[in-house]
Parts: C-alpha cells; structure tokens; sequence
C-alpha cells in the first residue's frame, strides 16, 4: 500500500514536559509559516524569509506579549519532515507553552501532532527510511554508549544500505528468471542453474551475518536483564548496593529482609545492565514475603543473567539450583562466592570468589560482566547491526524464502516455483527499509514515539 504524506499542518511541544530554561514548539506543513506569522511579531513577515534562518520577535495575543522567542525557519525539503517547518524556542514554563500551542491552534487551520508524526512525515516523505526512522527512537532511548553507537549507526544508514544491496542483489537475479519465464517457449537460458545456486547462497550467507548480529544488538539496544538469585542472607542486596555504590537495598542479618525485587541500572563498560535484587527464596508462611518470592521468580523467568550467590558457609543451594532451571532454562548462570574473607574448611568455589565486605574479587567479577555482554563479538561504528525484533523477523523470512527457492531449484521444478519464493524474499527485505508498507505496521511503529518527534 503506498501511503502519503498528510498535507494539514501539525504542532506539538519537543521537548520534555517540565519546568526549564527553553522549551520548543514545532509545526510542520504546508501552514506553517502563515499560522506563525498570524501570532508574531518580528523585523520580517516568516512567510518573506530564507530557509535554516532564526528570527526574534514577540508571540501576540491580540495586544498582549505572551512571550519573547526565537523562531527557526526551515523551508521544504530542507527540513527534518521534508515539509516547510517551524521551531519556537521560548522560556521553559508549561504554562507558555501550552497557551502558545493553543493560541496558533485557536488562530489557523493546524492540528496537534500525533505521537510520532513528525519523523513519519520524514518517512513518507523520503528523508528516512523505515530502519532509520525506528533509529530516531533508539535514539532518544539509549541510555548508555553502546546503545547509543548502536542506534548512530542505525540512524546513519548502515544498515539500510546493507539490506538495499542484498535487496539489489536478489533483485538481478529475479529478473534473469523472470526473463526466462517470458521467453519460456524458446527455451533461452539466461542464467546457468549452478550460478544461480551460488548468487542465492551468497544472499543466504549476507543475511546469515545479519543474523548473528541480533543476538549482540540486543543487547546493545535494549541492555541485560541480571537477576541477583540466592538463599537468604549470602549478600544479595550487599551485592547490589556495592555495584551501584549507594544503599538501594536493606541489608541485614534477619533472614527475609528483601520483600520485593528492587530494579536499579549501571552501566558498565558501555553496556547497560538491569539489575534486579530478589527476595531469597524459601518456603514461608508470611504473606509479603510469600509475594515479595514470587516475583523472584518471575524476575528468574525474564532473566538473560543470573548472579546465582552462595557464601562460604552453604555453599551453592542444590534445590535453589533445580528451581532456577526450571523457572528459565535459557539462561546464563555465573556462580558467585561470596564472604571469601570468613575462614572455612569447606571447599566451595564459584566461578568467580568474592568478598563485598572487604572489596575482594569484585572487580574480576566486574569483568565477567563485561565479557558476557562482549560473547557474540565486538561490532563497531562501521557495522551493520540488527537491534530490533521486526529487522530480524523480516531477515529470518527472507532467508526462509531463499531456502524454499533453493529447496525448488534441487528438485528440478520450473522457474514459475522458486521465482514466487524470491519475490517473497524480495518483499520481506523490502519491508525492513519500508519499500513495502501497510497502515498497521506504521501506526505499530510510531505509537511507540513520543509527541513532537
């Protein structure tokens, strides 16, 4: 379905709801400059002026100065949207704001923004594609320097630019098969079948790559759920207070002191870890504790890490262990050792040996850390990487698709077969980019957004 740019004119508040020293309202559409000028006062009419200019004037209601501002002009397609756009700085009061928002409203024919709209528009309207678009989110999202790089890199066309030529690629070989299909009563070959195996294996082993990809994008995108997962008082919430370097949780030697899970975030080496602290797990008959231990469990279920502690005097609960794999299977377990510093005979050992109260063997437990969320590679700015879901559903079924093709190729069938196969593959990477298109996955994505960007 090929959608178009709306051509009414939208409004909405850019930056943060809140008091600060500047807030920023922004239009977009055809109206722009005319609803502008209806409500400022300045040197020049923002209709008469030149694109990527600033200008400082008053904001009227009829005789009275709402505020002093400053206003951006950027002309079309010289602009984020591609459309005519305005930007008003002016001073940071939601109660400015929203009356300037109301009063160009109430002056014009322009409407306020849906979430998003604003970098659909520069969707629609060719300034971004699909991946790129879906970027700017990550963007104002990441919440440390690798989800960072790894939304730069998204927003910089690195992936676009791999999935268009893989697209490309499938692209000449269709239509060497399309070819032969139009010429099919006189039998002309166009591609040998042996080169054409080898042009879509290739295509198979590009994806591949992107594929393998994920497992690290994810992480990058969306950080590592660490789930802190031991019997009562081995130092659960020692542990997670000396990672944040604060006293987030209660520490105590009374078994039981941890009711609820207690989520914190630190970042480490540039990548984003969620720490979550959970109530020791154990049979009991007190009703919080008892709910406090069932979200333990639940936390254990989400968990891509979990820190599983033991102390020198247990060592590591054998029962506490089945229940970790059967609650989530899938997850990575390091084992932890804590209160190394108490003299013991027994020979417990975890995989790193640490003791919070004397600062010992955490910075090597600090590096594991780091190593885990380094285990699928290191990527770097010049990458491609696939940090989203839907990239990665849309690769997957265009690798099924080229194995369906070639499935249809080793069994001798006519071009009519496999040439189906590559038109899906074609339209699933074409999908990734927003090449092709429907109403429901736009409105999914850019739901998702805030208002004003």
């Amino acid at each position: 379905m090929n959608i178009q740019a709306k051509e009414d004119t939208i409004i909405a508040i850019a930056t943060p709801p809140g008091v600060g020293a500047i807030s920023i309202v922004r239009l977009s559409g055809p109206d722009s400059f005319r609803a502008v000028d209806a409500v400022f006062s300045g040197k020049i009419k923002l209709e008469d002026t030149k694109s990527h200019t600033i200008h400082y004037g008053n904001i009227l209601d009829e005789n009275e100065i709402v505020d002093d501002v400053l206003v951006s002009v950027f002309r079309a397609p010289n602009s984020y949207t591609g459309e005519d756009s305005i930007e008003i700085n002016i001073h940071g009061s939601p109660f400015i704001s929203q009356r300037i928002i109301s009063l160009i409203i109430k002056n014009s024919d322009v409407r306020l923004a849906e979430p998003g709209e604003f970098t659909k528009r520069a969707f629609l309207n060719g300034r971004l594609d699909l991946a790129q678009a879906e970027a700017v989110a990550d963007l104002i999202n990441s919440r440390s320097s690798v989800s960072l790089m790894g939304a730069r890199c998204q927003l910089n066309g690195l992936l676009s630019l791999k999935v268009a030529n893989l697209r490309k690629m499938l692209v000449d070989v269709s239509s060497f098969i399309e070819l032969e299909l139009d010429f099919a009563e006189e039998q002309i070959e166009f591609i040998k079948k042996n080169q054409l195996i080898e042009k879509i294996s290739e295509i198979i082993r590009e994806i591949d790559e992107l594929l393998k990809s994920y497992s690290y994008g994810k992480v990058v995108r969306e950080g590592i759920n660490v789930v802190i997962v031991g019997e009562p008082n081995v130092g659960k919430s020692s542990l997670l207070n000396y990672l944040l370097k604060e006293s987030r949780a209660i520490v105590s030697n009374i078994p039981g002191t941890t009711r609820d899970t207690i989520r914190e975030e630190i970042s480490i080496d540039g990548f984003l870890f969620k720490l979550h602290d959970t109530a020791g797990i154990r049979e009991s008959d007190q009703i919080i504790e008892k709910e406090g231990i069932e979200r333990s469990r639940e936390a254990i279920r989400t968990a891509d890490l979990i820190l599983f502690l033991g102390d020198v005097n247990v060592g590591f609960s054998k029962t506490l262990e089945k229940v970790i794999f059967k609650l989530n299977s899938n997850a990575s377990i390091i084992r932890v050792l804590n209160k190394i510093d108490l003299e013991n005979e027994k020979a417990y050992t975890g995989d790193f040996n640490i003791s919070i109260l004397e600062d010992a063997g955490v910075s090597n437990l600090l590096e594991g850390l780091k190593n885990y969320a380094k285990q699928d590679g290191v990527y770097t700015e010049k990458d491609a990487l696939v940090t989203n879901i839907r990239h990665h559903n849309c690769l997957y079924r265009a690798k099924e698709n080229l194995n369906n093709a070639l499935l249809t190729l080793s069994s001798n069938l006519s071009g009519e077969f496999y040439s189906s196969d590559l038109r899906a593959a074609e339209d699933a990477l074409a999908e990734l980019i927003g090449e092709v298109r429907a109403d429901d996955i736009l409105d999914n994505i850019f739901a998702a957004f805030c208002i004003g960007k």
